[in-house]
């Protein structure tokens, strides 16, 4: 099995990880499940993994402190950072750290994989821009964060009636689940 065909997939969401398992299996990839980072360690010492799916918040853990440990043990094994909460600081700091891209969850297969593929690829094998809404929300992540998840303040600053913005994320956390 070629190495790109074996892939550590990180999240500490099991449901996702069996789902995207699962259609990756369609993919004649094969992944293999850790929900910590001590368990991914641990399977990246054991198995000779090409590629990486490294969730961000992996229950309290960081993904960004998890990656240079696995780049550590395996330098040459290409890590993907994948996020349900994205901004372009974090996304910056994975690729400092040598994630080869970071993605947005909800993502198709066909994101993932194309998300491995150099910027130099064909047209095709690219991955596709981020939406207007994708946009929209990790601005409005951002915004939060700032205000440390205070919805009124958020609102203020984004020029945003408080019930415009509270819909907004009331019906973005119904799309992601």
């Amino acid at each position: 099995m070629s190495q790109h065909n074996l892939w550590l997939i990180v999240d500490d969401d099991a449901a996702f990880l069996q789902v995207l398992q699962r259609s990756l299996a369609r993919q004649d990839i094969e992944a293999v499940p850790a929900t910590s980072g001590a368990e991914a360690l641990a399977l990246i010492e054991a198995r000779d993994f090409g590629r990486c799916v490294l969730d961000l918040n992996l229950s309290g853990e960081s993904g960004l402190q998890l990656l240079p440990e696995l780049l550590a043990r395996r330098p040459d094994l290409e890590i993907l950072v994948l996020t349900g909460y994205g901004s372009i600081a974090t996304a910056v700091e994975a690729m400092r750290r040598g994630a080869i891209n970071y993605l947005c969850k909800p993502v198709t297969v066909h994101q993932l994989v194309t998300g491995f593929e150099p910027l130099d690829a064909p047209p095709e094998l690219r991955p596709e821009p981020p939406s207007v809404e994708e946009m929209e929300w990790e601005h409005i992540q951002r915004v939060l964060n700032e205000h440390d998840g205070n919805i009124s303040a958020t609102a203020r600053a984004l020029n945003m009636h408080r019930r415009t913005l509270q819909r907004k994320l009331q019906k973005h956390s119904r799309w992601r689940s």
